[in-house]
């Protein structure tokens, strides 16, 4: 079935942060307090570590703690406090507070290779794949992503991939339909038969993206990772030079666990690039520290965007520096 677009929607939600017009410091302010609010537990157990205390030893060991306990790791926490110690002797840090500075260069240094714009336009349709397993927030995120891209004046199509829950299909046509974006889909059948008359939808209709939802599932379902690359497989007889770009959406709050599914699925896939959802006060972030010095043989993965929330404006391309602010917090422990 295909679920053309509906009228628009007059109460659709407001346009998102990375669409809307440049140059409002305002926009960026509350992106940035939000940011913070959604890594405030590693922010407040690192930025308090700076109140009241003196450049000597005990200040590196808790710092190399308070990064391993937010889910950085040994290796990368190590790494970091290395690095730390070096900016320190070489620009005779003298206070707490320029420590917490030199801190963030440093841990924004480290982050800055997951850092890469989600380019679109060098292709058409833009075939984007995307997968991850239930409850990372995946078909959420689709939608986000579809909603931005239209307001970009991109012609989106999607396809609800996710032929084994009904209430994945539907919300994925809800989405369409209240973004006024046309959603190929079917009751049951193949998934990959889903995505090659998507696929072919787009170029018939001459689109700009294509972004195929995937059934969620864990990478120690063999038979569904499997399928998945079967998925893969079919949308490139579909077009040989798709997809262009296959996403993994990550839960925040999994810990070092998304280590494990990004190798997976990154195995299984080759991936392009990575949707961090769920950033929203109890995450505690310090995973992209891990994932950028490829521990556990993780490959690191660009992140594409970061999300800090439901609301359409708290899904934001991913910024080293921005997220390295945010989760070393402030030193006030404010």
């Amino acid at each position: 079935m295909v679920s053309e677009p509906l009228a628009p929607d007059v109460q659709s939600p407001q346009l998102p942060q990375a669409a809307q017009p440049a140059g409002s410091v305002a926009r960026k302010k509350s992106w940035m307090a939000r940011l913070k609010q959604g890594l405030s537990r590693t922010g407040r157990s690192i930025g308090g570590l700076f109140v009241g205390s003196k450049i000597e030893e005990s200040l590196y060991e808790d710092l190399e703690s308070a990064l391993i306990m937010a889910d950085a790791g040994v290796q990368a926490a190590t790494q970091l406090i290395q690095q730390l110690r070096k900016r320190v002797n070489r620009d005779r840090l003298q206070t707490p507070e320029q420590v917490r500075d030199a801190l963030v260069d440093v841990l924004t240094e480290h982050l800055v290779c997951l850092e890469k714009p989600f380019d679109v336009g060098h292709v058409k349709p833009q075939v984007v794949m995307i997968a991850g397993v239930n409850g990372a927030g995946k078909t959420t995120s689709i939608g986000k992503l579809a909603y931005t891209l239209q307001k970009h004046q991109l012609k989106v199509l999607l396809a609800a991939g996710d032929t084994f829950r009904a209430a994945a299909r539907e919300q994925l046509v809800e989405w369409g339909h209240r973004n006024n974006i046309a959603v190929i889909a079917q009751q049951g059948g193949d998934p990959a038969a889903v995505a090659f008359d998507a696929v072919h939808a787009g170029h018939a209709r001459e689109l700009d993206v294509v972004m195929v939802d995937t059934a969620g599932r864990l990478p120690t379902q063999l038979h569904l990772m499997e399928e998945l690359k079967k998925i893969h497989r079919v949308i490139r007889k579909a077009d040989p030079e798709a997809p262009h770009e296959v996403l993994l959406v990550v839960d925040g709050n999994t810990g070092q666990n998304a280590l494990a599914q990004i190798k997976a699925f990154d195995a299984a896939l080759t991936l392009t690039g990575l949707i961090v959802t769920k950033l929203d006060g109890t995450a505690k972030g310090g995973i992209l520290a891990a994932l950028a010095a490829g521990t556990q043989g993780c490959r690191p993965v660009p992140v594409y965007w970061v999300g800090v929330g439901e609301q359409l404006e708290d899904l934001q391309p991913f910024v080293a520096r921005e997220f390295a602010q945010a989760l070393v917090g402030d030193s006030a422990n404010e």
